[in-house]
């Protein structure tokens, strides 16, 4: 079952240091460049990963085509796909040893949510973190 007490909520995120931010964007106008910008502006690290800009840099980070060339450690893999396209993005985030998956808002995929959880991730659905960071008080991450 997904994360909802905002408990949970704010201990995922107060223990988090590194996101993967799948579906990253280089372009001002989709919301993930704001949402990841915010994120760092919070002290996490975020490596965005989206194949059509692989090799670009948005943020200031290199943008890279999937989870399994990172080698970091990820603490949340960041969803901005499609709810169909979530599948695939949790198959990598289980096979790249990720703590959690947080699908954004509008991201519902039950199936795939099943999958992390049986593999030991936590899961959050349909929410965004820069909604709840500053709703549940989350203090910046310290480096």
């Amino acid at each position: 079952m997904p994360l909802t007490d905002d408990a949970d909520l704010r201990e995922l995120l107060e223990n988090a240091r590194t996101i993967a931010m799948i579906g990253a964007s280089d372009r001002p106008n989709r919301p993930s460049f704001g949402v990841m910008a915010m994120l760092q502006r919070h002290g996490y690290r975020v490596i965005p990963v989206n194949p059509q800009i692989t090799g670009e840099h948005v943020h200031g980070e290199f943008v890279f085509r999937d989870l399994s060339q990172l080698g970091d450690r990820i603490d949340i893999v960041d969803i901005f796909r499609n709810s169909a396209a979530a599948g695939e993005a949790v198959d990598q985030a289980i096979a790249a040893g990720a703590k959690a998956v947080w699908m954004q808002l509008g991201v519902v995929n039950e199936e795939a949510t099943a999958r992390a959880e049986a593999a030991g991730l936590k899961v959050v659905m349909n929410r965004c973190p820069a909604i709840e960071i500053p709703r549940l008080g989350v203090a910046p991450v310290a480096g």
